[in-house]
């Protein structure tokens, strides 16, 4: 099985990879866009260099990675992707042979966390209405999107992983729950400059606490951003 799994930054992506990536039978990859996503829009990343020599700058390439063989021959293959990567010129056919699953978190909270990390985010940098338009274009192929939201994983870790599990098709197994600290071998070359808090974790974190108070402009920020996560929200697991 390849699972698809599309979210913007800072929503819990991260921890969720590690979670399919303690599986003994589940191996996965690190955002495999986001070079192509660079090469393509010129944005002037953290660790944009290092992240150019790492990863293929052809799209086409990363595809066939995704659906060639699994990495150490293992019967499944979770795909952690950023929404803002799925540039217009990317290609999508092969979502076809994916499992599509939709992580989202409030984005008041998005925008809280991303804005701590990147200077002068823009809409498009968190991802919501490229995650809207996946969502479409995954209902448009025949499939049923499937949509979890962070903050009910964070309130009860084990009952949601088993809805998901449950709604992929895939057994549930417990080592999802737990994972060593200090990250993941797979974890992507921008690990050092965006994955600090989970580095430090061998777990989900707790609930999350009222949604932040955020200054004017990035409070104008998450409000064009909450329809579309609404939308998703409204069919969430």
């Amino acid at each position: 099985m390849r699972i698809a799994m599309w979210s913007g930054p800072r929503n819990l992506s991260t921890a969720m990879m590690y979670a399919f990536g303690a599986r003994p039978d589940c191996a996965v990859v690190d955002e495999p866009f986001y070079a192509a996503y660079l090469a393509q829009t010129g944005l002037a990343h953290p660790m944009r260099d290092e992240i150019l020599a790492a990863q293929p700058r052809d799209p086409a390439r990363v595809v066939d990675e995704l659906l060639g063989p699994v990495p150490g021959g293992k019967p499944h293959f979770y795909q952690k992707h950023m929404t803002q990567h799925m540039l217009p010129a990317i290609p999508r056919d092969w979502m076809s042979e994916t499992v599509n699953v939709f992580l989202i978190r409030h984005p008041a909270r998005v925008v809280a966390s991303f804005g701590a990390k990147y200077d002068n985010p823009t809409l498009d940098d968190i991802g919501f209405a490229q995650q809207a338009e996946l969502f479409d274009h995954v209902r448009a192929i025949g499939q049923t999107p499937i949509v979890i939201d962070s903050a009910d994983i964070r309130r009860a870790p084990e009952t949601m992983l088993r809805k998901l599990c449950d709604a992929i098709g895939l057994p549930f197994d417990p080592a999802m729950l737990s994972w060593p600290a200090g990250g993941h071998k797979d974890d992507g070359v921008w690990a050092p400059h965006w994955y600090g808090a989970v580095h430090g974790s061998t777990g989900f974190a707790p609930a999350e606490g009222p949604l932040p108070e955020l200054p004017p402009d990035r409070a104008e920020m998450a409000r064009a951003a909450l329809p579309f996560y609404e939308k998703l929200a409204d069919v969430k697991i």
